[in-house]
């Protein structure tokens, strides 16, 4: 483990929720979007994504210290990062009716995202309030370090 070891974790923790933030932000720019992909000939609207996690695997020398007993497996952590950004095909697609709507089907309705704004906001909320905490673990990691210069002196 070495200094910088804290630094990189809550580095990619703050890649990953930046990532997510990303990935919300298109959904909501996206709540209208009607026509997003042709899919068997026909367009279908925009799908919600969703990101994924998962822990980032360390150094092969660590996991070597691990093996040989040095180092006790997942007592460290590595940090993380996105898995998969995947499309929500459970939720379906929400109908509106405006016959006037030139994606209106025989019926008169429109097949628009499956974007829900008030979870997309507190999945935001959310990413938002992981990535201060890093940010917050990261200050006080630099804090650590320049106390521990300062002991040299």
């Amino acid at each position: 483990m070495t200094i910088f070891h804290s630094l990189n974790t809550s580095a990619s923790a703050l890649t990953a929720q930046r990532m997510r933030m990303d990935i919300i932000s298109s959904n909501m720019a996206n709540i209208d979007t009607t026509r997003s992909r042709m899919v068997e000939g026909e367009w279908q609207p925009y799908r919600r994504k969703t990101v994924s996690f998962q822990p980032r695997e360390g150094q092969f020398s660590s996991m070597l210290n691990a093996a040989m007993g040095k180092q006790i497996k997942g007592s460290v952590g590595y940090g993380v990062t996105v898995s998969s950004i995947k499309e929500d095909t459970e939720t379906p697609f929400k109908l509106v009716f405006d016959p006037d709507h030139p994606d209106a089907n025989e019926e008169g309705y429109v097949e628009m995202p499956n974007v829900d704004p008030l979870r997309e906001m507190i999945d935001l909320m959310s990413a938002t309030r992981s990535y201060e905490a890093n940010v917050t673990v990261l200050n006080a990691n630099k804090s650590m370090l320049m106390k521990a210069l300062e002991i040299g002196k």
